[in-house]
């Protein structure tokens, strides 16, 4: 079954057409879903009853094959004393994803999946326990941000993709997700108000940087060297602290954006004296910023977040080397805000 809310534009029109259909038909198809984000034919209310019936493959024996318009399910929504929302998602396959929902001064940002688990095996993240079930579709990312923006009634103004999953490791659906979520007829979401996040697969950094997406990179960073990142990510076996920064510089030069390095404080592991400096190097060669995260403690991991005021002297201490530095507000702890954490929760594991 074809799935056309994954389709762009371009591929939309040139499968209306197909049908023998105007090319007109498409554009109010791809509104409706991506604009006015119905999650079904039955919503859609200029469409003619005789395409949703093309569309659904009707009666005849030459019709063509029905197609799909993915429409996930909220199964648990949990929210925070702060505002912060936590969604438990099913597709259509009964798998079960991940979405948060943050309310900030400058509008609503939503954290999207882009996988069912994850197989990077970040020794610090839930989301990575039972390894990797399968990718998710375009649609599926999508209807993430649709199904907040129908429960809230508001429009979602920033999306950040660092929920459950390694986006680059599902690189064409990270690519479709984005092209769709931009376009004019669609959400017309502003590239600048996308960041998507990456553990640090350098070449499809590199491939990202030329596809001229126009979005903000962060990096997962999490260790100013590859000994203790060693330690913490199983990835940077693969891939050096050096290869990382090479690749980030690639793409401020390609884009002109600034890179994020997300940082996650683990008490005695990366918050050193020592680890401030080696950090402040790395990001005095490619002019990153940094963005502090306390790390969620997660039953068998054995990490315990940095304390607060440890926290802010690793800011204070950064600042003082000239780096730009955030600390992240943390937001949902009350509700299993971390990542994978009400995923396990929901299949019966402790977190």
């Amino acid at each position: 079954m074809q799935d056309i809310k994954s389709y762009t534009i371009t591929e939309l029109s040139t499968y209306i057409t197909s049908l023998g259909e105007p090319a007109f038909r498409a554009k109010q198809l791809y509104q409706w879903m991506h604009g006015k984000c119905v999650a079904s034919l039955d919503d859609m209310t200029n469409i003619p009853k005789a395409l949703k019936e093309k569309l659904r493959g009707g009666s005849d024996a030459d019709a063509p094959e029905p197609v799909d318009i993915t429409a996930i399910i909220p199964v648990d929504i949990r929210e925070s004393r702060d505002g912060t929302r936590k969604y438990l998602f099913k597709l259509p396959d009964g798998a079960l994803i991940e979405s948060v929902l943050m309310r900030y001064k400058y509008g609503n940002t939503v954290c999207v999946s882009s996988q069912v688990g994850c197989r990077m095996g970040c020794r610090f993240c839930a989301s990575t326990m039972d390894g990797l079930t399968r990718n998710l579709t375009p649609a599926e990312m999508l209807d993430q941000i649709y199904r907040i923006t129908n429960d809230i009634k508001e429009r979602i103004s920033h999306v950040v993709v660092m929920g459950m999953g390694e986006p680059m490791d599902n690189y064409d659906t990270l690519i479709t997700f984005l092209q769709i979520l931009t376009s004019e007829e669609g959400y017309n979401l502003s590239r600048r108000s996308i960041t998507v996040s990456t553990c640090g697969l350098t070449e499809r950094i590199r491939e990202f940087a030329d596809a001229g997406t126009g979005v903000t990179l962060a990096i997962s960073l999490h260790a100013p060297n590859d000994e203790i990142r060693k330690t913490m990510m199983p990835i940077a076996e693969r891939y050096s602290i050096a290869e990382i920064t090479e690749a980030a510089k690639y793409y401020f030069d390609k884009t002109g954006r600034r890179i994020t390095y997300e940082y996650a404080l683990a008490r005695d592991v990366n918050d050193s004296d020592k680890c401030v400096l080696e950090l402040a190097d790395l990001c005095k060669r490619t002019g990153a910023h940094v963005n502090l995260i306390p790390v969620n403690p997660v039953t068998g991991r054995g990490y315990a977040p940095t304390a607060d005021d440890g926290v802010r002297a690793f800011k204070n201490k950064l600042e003082k080397q000239g780096i730009n530095v955030t600390i992240r507000r943390e937001l949902g702890q009350d509700i299993d805000g971390a990542c994978g954490q009400l995923r396990k929760r929901y299949l019966g594991d402790k977190v």
